[in-house]
């Protein structure tokens, strides 16, 4: 990890490195402790990223029967702490909805508004539980009030990360800060070890933006969540263990870069 002084404006980041059993409104007050402008949750943490046995219909469809609605009590819980704290909060769930449920996170404002809805965008047909959801088609950019003032703020869940296009759509859009709800392992994947993580670097560094990416802790995944600069540099990594990662990303060098490294973003893809 890089040590970078912060001197003018900044984002504090609270990556949320905790199971589905964790005490939401507790992880959230601590963030809040801690100065923190946005918290993150992992990815889908209204059932923990549970799985079920793709060869077994009627657990596939109790799985699918858990998910739950934007307006229900689960996503109350975050918006409730959020207003209750005056944090940002980045909630995760598997969303209802026919035919077939999304992977979903929504960025609820300090007030408990729900400002940004985001769905997965590249399913892993691979995986059990996210054969049976269907995928997100967009992806927005908003303006985030912060402690530092309005912060351009897209979100990717995931293996989303792991493609271009929607890095485009949030460079196209303006984005500043990309938030990552995440479930896989990181850092140490026992066959690729570290190259989703370097991924993560290389994408920051090509799109002159801010990554922070809120993973499980192990057993479950690898931990190691992660906030990366613009430059591609790790400003705070978590270890294995349930944790609060805490990270500042300054908002003056992230301006300037953008604007000095401004071919990084008008590629003929963007």
């Amino acid at each position: 990890m890089e040590e970078h002084a912060v001197t003018g404006p900044r984002l504090r980041i609270a990556l949320a490195q905790v199971t589905a059993g964790a005490d939401f409104d507790a992880v959230v007050g601590r963030a809040a402790g801690e100065g923190a402008d946005v918290v993150v949750f992992p990815e889908m943490i209204s059932n923990g990223y549970a799985r079920f046995d793709p060869a077994d219909p009627a657990a596939r469809a109790a799985w699918i029967e858990a998910a739950e609605p934007l307006d229900g009590a689960f996503i109350g819980r975050f918006r409730a702490a959020a207003r209750r704290h005056g944090i940002a909060v980045v909630a995760t769930l598997l969303e209802r909805a026919a035919p077939q449920p999304f992977n979903a996170a929504l960025l609820i404002d300090a007030s408990g508004e729900i400002v940004l809805h985001q769905r997965k965008r590249h399913i892993c047909f691979f995986d059990a539980p996210e054969e049976a959801c269907a995928a997100g088609d967009r992806s927005a950019v908003v303006r985030l009030p912060t402690n530092a003032g309005e912060v351009s703020v897209g979100m990717m869940i995931c293996m989303d990360r792991e493609y271009s296009d929607v890095a485009d759509d949030l460079v196209r859009q303006g984005a500043e800060v990309v938030l990552v709800p995440n479930s896989c392992w990181l850092r140490d994947d026992p066959e690729i070890g570290d190259v989703r993580l370097c991924g993560v670097r290389a994408m920051a560094f090509e799109a002159v933006m801010a990554i922070a990416v809120a993973n499980y802790p192990a057993p479950k995944d690898d931990g190691h969540s992660v906030i990366v600069d613009p430059l591609g540099r790790i400003v705070a990594m978590g270890g294995t263990a349930p944790d609060l990662v805490v990270g500042d990303i300054d908002l003056e060098a992230l301006r300037r870069l953008q604007k000095s490294e401004w071919f990084r973003r008008v590629s003929p893809q963007r």
